[in-house]
Parts: C-alpha cells; structure tokens; sequence
C-alpha cells in the first residue's frame, strides 16, 4: 500500500488503531492460564451465591421483636443423663434439681434409662435407681412427668446399629416400651439416630408404640432430626455425603401426627454467627408449626451445653439466640398455639448462662 512502511500484526498499516483505540501491532495473546482462573472463579461465585443468599435470609428471619405472649406455655422438656437412675445421684440431687426448675415451665424430664440393645431389648439392670427417682422427683416436683429416654444408633449409615427393618427388633422394642412404664415411668421418649427422611418402618413402630402408650394413658415422644432449610436438601445430603441429616417437612409431619410430643433437635447446626443461628431456629420453628398438628406438642431444643466443632459453634449457638429465634417463629406462624414449649439438652453439661438466657428469655 502507498505510503506505509510496513503492516502489523493485526493485517493493518502500521501506527493505525483498530475501533477500540489499540494498536493492532501491539496486541497480545492473553496467557493460556487465564482460563481456569475465570473457571474457578464461576464455580467460586455458583457455591458462593446460593451460600450469601441463604445467610441474607437467615438474617432476615433473625430481625425484629418478638410477638407479646410468645413465653412459656408449661409444656418444656429437660434431657437428663444416665446418672439419675444408674445409682449415682442422691436425695440431694433432686433437691437441687426441684430448685433448678423452680418457677420454669418445665414439664416433663427424660431422663435416659436405655441405650437399647440393637436388637431392641432392655436389660433391667441398666436402670437400678427408677423406682427412687420416680418417687422422688414425685414429691419434689408434683405435676412433673418423668418420661424414660430410650434409644440407640441406627444401622442407616453403617454396618453396626440398631434394625428397624427387622420384625423381631420392633417386637422387642415394644417390649422394652411395656416394660419401661411396667416400672413406673410416665411415658417414653425415644431417640433413635441417624433416621433418615421417609423411613416408613419407623412410622409403622410409632402406631405400635403408641396403642401401647395409650393403653397406659402416658405419652409417647420421640426426638426429631430437623427440617429441611431449603425443598429436599436432604436428598443432597445423601447424595453428596452419604448423610442426609434433615427430614424433609411432609415426613416430619407425618411422625408428629403419631405422637403425643416431638422435639425438634435444633442444634448442632454448623451456623458460624449468632444471628445466622437465630435465624435458623426462627425458620425451623415455622416450618415445625405449619405440620405439627395442635394435638401435638411441639418443642424447639436448647443447646444448654458447649462445644466447638465443625459441626457446633459454641460462640453462635447460644440458648439467646435459640430462644429468641423460637419465638421470632412462633410470632410469625402461630403465636396462640397452647402445646409448644422448649426443651433443653442437656442436665450434665448446662451452665448458668444457659438457665439465665431460659429464664430471662423464655420463662421470665
């Protein structure tokens, strides 16, 4: 071409630009590492996304007042330990203990008398002291129902548990069920884990359980996994990690309509923050009430105990914080509902923080 002195690298003569002001001579390739850091990147804002989406909402639910009248309705629940029956605590103990509970609206005790064996049975001697500490907590503290906690691991994720699959296991824990209130317990709170979400044999032992309690006029009550934050998440969970943790809310509905009480374990939650922890106590509380029927009692756990885990951040999961998300829930779902209440896990790790945070918060 006339009047150039040579041609770039773009095809162009020399000292042009191209529409963006470049110089075509002077463009460089972009270095081929250049890919995997926009890869990373797009799959860093895929897992983020979701993840600050979630915590926004969290906070959300964590915002407000509380509605009037959301406190104690008498309905509460304390998991005590093996202690009380094995031999190892005394009359002084339940003194302590009717002091502890003086002025809550704590209801109901279990105290564990299991675990179970895996083929479902109970062996009596795993609970020498009932008989006293029946009557004892009977005079100490009237009106209170001492309620046997019985349960075992569940061979849902491993080679070693419990069978619910197998007829002679659910035979025996009936067995185990007549033989508890046989001794004089109240009624019977079982805790069976990990259970996953749809377990059909397990409501199947819940209705044979409950004929049996009823029978007796004492309640049946079990502890209940959590409810899914987000539609089948724990679905991922089984496909991911081979545990799905949550139940998903129609399932947990369906047990709560075959007992007389569920409580929620709403701990061991993995929240970083407080306010997260709150937060998710408030939207477990809601979606809890939305399939519990009025029948039911219902009960949101307390972490009265600390630990620092990946799985429990003792700074963020606080009995305030636990207490004040019950009752952000419950403001929002169904503040008259009469058969609600807390239950706080558990007597051998609770401090005094924890029974000011209840009864300041919750049973003032």
């Amino acid at each position: 071409m006339t009047g150039t002195v040579g041609a770039g690298v773009g095809g162009g003569p020399a000292g042009e630009r191209d529409p963006r002001g470049r110089r075509p001579g002077r463009v460089r390739r972009r270095p081929r590492s250049t890919w995997p850091k926009r890869l990373a990147l797009a799959l860093a804002l895929l897992v983020l996304a979701p993840v600050l989406t979630a915590g926004a909402a969290l906070r959300i639910a964590y915002a407000g007042d509380p509605g009037p009248g959301t406190q104690t309705r008498g309905r509460d629940a304390f998991w005590l330990g093996h202690a009380w029956v094995d031999g190892r605590k005394r009359d002084a103990d339940v003194a302590a203990l009717a002091r502890r509970l003086a002025g809550t609206g704590i209801r109901d005790l279990y105290v564990h008398t299991g675990p179970l064996e895996h083929d479902g049975s109970l062996p009596a001697d795993r609970y020498p002291r009932a008989r006293w500490f029946l009557d004892a907590v009977h005079r100490a503290l009237p009106g209170v129902r001492v309620q046997a906690w019985l349960g075992d691991v569940l061979a849902t994720e491993s080679p070693e548990g419990m069978r619910l699959e197998l007829p002679r296991t659910r035979d025996r824990i009936v067995r185990s069920t007549r033989q508890v209130l046989d001794a004089g317990f109240d009624g019977v709170h079982y805790d069976l884990e990990p259970l996953h979400s749809g377990d059909r044999t397990y409501l199947r032992l819940l209705e044979r359980l409950r004929e049996v309690t009823r029978s007796r006029g004492a309640p049946l009550s079990v502890a209940a996994h959590q409810i899914d934050p987000l539609p089948s998440l724990h679905s991922v969970g089984a496909a991911l990690f081979d545990h799905p943790k949550w139940w998903s809310q129609s399932y947990f509905g369906e047990v709560a309509r075959r007992v007389d009480q569920i409580a929620v374990m709403s701990y061991d939650t993995a929240m970083p923050l407080e306010s997260l922890y709150g937060g998710y106590v408030a939207q477990q509380t809601a979606l809890a009430l939305e399939v519990t029927p009025a029948s039911t009692d219902l009960l949101m756990g307390l972490p009265f105990f600390w630990a620092d885990d990946p799985g429990h951040r003792g700074s963020a999961e606080t009995v305030a914080a636990a207490v004040r998300g019950t009752r952000l829930g419950l403001s929002r779902t169904d503040r008259d509902r009469e058969r609600f209440g807390v239950a706080l896990y558990v007597d051998f790790a609770a401090r005094d923080g924890d029974w000011a945070a209840y009864r300041a918060g919750w049973s003032p």
